[in-house]
Order: structure tokens, then sequence, then C-alpha cells
């Protein structure tokens, strides 16, 4: 079944034709009928599965029948947690959206809000925002939602994650009570399920990536290290395995600046992205890591998300995530659309729970390889399958936040709330957490039909 079959108008199958897209992915296939038909949706993609263009096309193809957008009015406004993840919508929404009359526009914060306040002035069909800032412009009468039709929560699981929930429920409550409500995450977790009851009415719900499950094209394995041998280790797997182009996950931002600074020491290009880095640098890094200029782009969790590289070959855990689901989201980086990938974990003696969660989530072994001349002083123990059912975890209720998490103030992110998953534990190489974007606040400049805003 190819996109002509699902109700999408001229213009948008000519943008998905020049994209080089012919056949939807499963999500597709399900969200857009869906969406076009006005019903809510809850649905369980995680990334790489083309979710995107299952919520933007159909939301384009229902705005273009609409009526123009007033001033400082929103039609459509998607609500993302990182500001690399709003980039990548924006830039999908404005090149399916070129041969349409509609305008779009992204806001974040770590960049001037004045120029954004301007942008939103002559109103925006689609918005991309992140939950700080769109409060931030909101208090300051620079949006307003008398128009709007739809409502997006994209990968609502991290937005819970990184204590977004009392700025989204914020949100809910300055909406019209009629609109479409489509809510994606990666999985449909006690949280989300609880967020969703004063979300989304009698929805479709959609199932396409269970949170165990990884591409069959991505090659798994894991090296034994002592932690100290992990550096030397990764240069000579990049070294021997004349690897251009690798995704290194750390857990915190000082890890990722030291590995970066030690590979470069090496003579490997590297570059690091996390939440204390400038928009310059974030920018940089990651614009010279997709040309191939730098060869090992250093991550933390929060700070990849938005990463969007279609061939990524390899994908490095530096450091096991403390929650065994991020693994999976992790190694989505590479596999995509049926290409191979490899997905490489070093593992210390110290990550052995780590491990066994994942292999008990994904209900796989990793096949172990001991590379020569880094045998670990402190062997492995040997993995048993667990195959018993992970039992869900128990909602638990939400304590007061302390301050608003701000994408423009890293250092004062809130901290998380009870009701999310997974705990911030701090070791040498602790989760990243942040949410930042890669360039400034672009406005979209359409051509052939599409009005400027």
């Amino acid at each position: 079944m190819g996109f002509t079959s699902l109700g999408l108008s001229a213009p948008i199958l000519k943008a998905i034709q020049e994209k080089g897209y012919d056949t939807p992915s499963p999500i597709q296939l399900q969200a857009i009928p869906a969406v076009l038909e006005g019903k809510d949706v809850m649905a369980a993609a995680q990334t790489g599965t083309g979710k995107t263009a299952g919520f933007t096309l159909p939301i384009l193809e229902r705005l273009s029948k609409g009526p123009r957008v007033r001033g400082n009015q929103v039609r459509a406004l998607i609500l993302t947690p990182t500001r690399e993840l709003a980039a990548q919508i924006q830039e999908n929404v404005f090149i399916y959206g070129r041969h349409l009359p509609l305008t779009s526009a992204v806001v974040f914060g770590g960049v001037k809000i004045n120029p954004q306040m301007l942008r939103l002035r002559k109103g925006a069909d689609v918005l991309v925002a992140t939950p700080g800032r769109l409060m931030d412009l909101y208090n300051q009468n620079a949006v307003k939602f008398d128009q709007l039709e739809v409502l997006v929560l994209d990968e609502a699981d991290r937005m819970l994650d990184m204590g977004f929930i009392r700025d989204i429920r914020k949100i809910l409550q300055l909406l019209p009570e009629k609109r479409q409500n489509l809510l994606f995450s990666a999985t449909f977790s006690d949280d989300i399920r609880e967020l969703a009851k004063g979300l989304v009415n009698q929805p479709v719900e959609i199932s396409v990536s269970p949170a165990n499950s990884t591409a069959r094209t991505v090659e798994q394995c894991i090296y034994p290290a002592d932690v100290k041998k992990k550096a030397p280790m990764l240069v000579k797997l990049v070294n021997d395995g004349n690897w251009q182009q690798v995704l290194v996950f750390m857990r915190t931002k000082h890890g990722a600046n030291r590995l970066a600074t030690y590979l470069t020491e090496q003579g490997i290009t590297a570059a690091a992205i996390h939440g204390n880095k400038s928009q310059g640098a974030r920018t940089k890094a990651l614009a010279n890591f997709k040309s191939g200029e730098v060869r090992v782009l250093v991550a933390t969790d929060i700070a990849a998300r938005g990463i969007d590289i279609p061939q990524l070959p390899q994908v490095v855990n530096f450091e096991l995530p403390k929650v065994a689901e991020d693994y999976v989201h992790r190694i989505g980086r590479t596999g995509r659309a049926g290409e191979v990938g490899k997905a490489i974990s070093l593992v210390c003696a110290v990550e052995v729970p780590e491990l066994f969660a994942i292999e008990r989530l994904i209900q796989t072994l990793l096949p172990r390889i001991t590379l020569a001349g880094f045998e670990p002083m402190n062997v492995l123990p040997e993995s048993k399958l667990d195959t018993r059912p992970i039992k869900p975890k128990k909602p638990k209720k939400s304590k007061a936040v302390v301050g608003t998490p701000s994408e423009n103030n890293p250092q004062g992110q809130a901290k998380r709330t009870n009701s999310t998953r997974g705990n911030l534990t701090k070791r040498v190489a602790g989760r990243g957490n942040s949410h930042h974007k890669p360039a400034g606040a672009r406005t979209s400049n359409r051509t052939s039909g599409h009005r400027q805003a």
C-alpha cells in the first residue's frame, strides 16, 4: 500500500515523492487515516519508525482545508522535550508542507525570546515548541490558542522524565476543550496512561514498537572492559575498524567532554554534545558530525534526541544506561530503514546489573567479544536469560516539582517527579539530562505557494 491510498492531497504526495519515500511505515499506515478522520490517537512508537511523518502529514492535510491563521494564533501545536527534536520536526513540517499555503515556526529556550515574539505576531499554522519556552511566550501574550485545532505531545515519556509535567498541565488548561489530541510515546507506561486520562478522548491506540524491540538489522555485542581501559579500547576499535561516523553515549556532560578531549588527543576528531554546550557549539558539532568532519560524536541521552542520521553505521554505549529501555532508544539510532548497523557496548564489572536488566528486557543474551590486550581484571559473570515477565512499576504519587525546567537554563532544571521513570544516579559517568536544540529559533521561509511567515 502506497501513500496515494491514504487520502493525502496532491501537494503533500508531491512533497513525499520529492523526499524519496514511496511506501508508508507501519505507524504511518495506522496513524494517518485515524488523524485524518479527526480521532484522538495514542501511539507507542520509538525513534526511527517514521512517527513524525505519521502525524505531520495528516495534520498538514487537515490544516490545508481550514481558515487562515490570525495574528499570534496557532492552529496546530506540537510539544516536544528537546530543542534538537523540535528542530527536526520543524524541518519535516517544512519539507512536507512546502507546496501548501501554510506557515510554521519553532520556539525553544536558550536563545533570545524577542525574535520569537516578533515571528508569532503573524501567527503560525503549525507551532513546534518546547514546554518551558511556550509558557514564557504565553505569559508575554505572544501566543494565543483560540484557533487551536490539534495538539501533539511527542516523546511524552521523555517529557515526563525531564520534569515537564507541571508545564504540560498548565498548557492543557490554556487550550480549547474542543480539539484533536495526539500522544506519541516510546511505551504505554503507567505514567503515560495516567497523563492520557486527562488528554485523549476514546483514542485509537497504536503500538508498532514494543519497549523491548530492537531492529533485526542491528548487530549487537559487548566488549568486557575495566573502567580505566574503556577509552583506549574505544580508540583501538575506531582505528582498527576505520570507523568514520560513530555516535557514543555517555551518562554525564562532564564525562562526554573528557572522552571527546581524549579522543581528539589520540588523533580521532571528536566533539561532545550536551546541555551545557552553547547553541553555536552544539550546532557546529552536529553539522560537522553529519558532514564527516568529526568522526565521533559523544552525546548524553537527552542531547541525542533529535539527531537524525539515516545511515549511521555504529553506535557505542561507552556506559550502559541505568534504565534498560534507554538501551533500546540508543541503539535505535542505527540500523534504520533496513540498513545494517552495529551497536557495541563497553561493559565493566560494576555495570553487570544494568547488563542483566537489558538482556532480560530484550530477551537476548548479548554476545561477548574479548579484545586482545584489553582483557578485564574484573571478569563479568556469565549471563542467564531471565524469561520472567517484567512487572510494571506501580505509579507513585507526584511530589511538588521544585522550579520549572527551562530550556534556556539547563543548570536550573527541575527535579524529576516521583511519577517519572528512573532515578538520577551520580557516578563517574552519570546520565546527561539536558534539553537543547542545535540551531537558533528558525522560521520557515516557504516558497512554491507557501506564504512566508
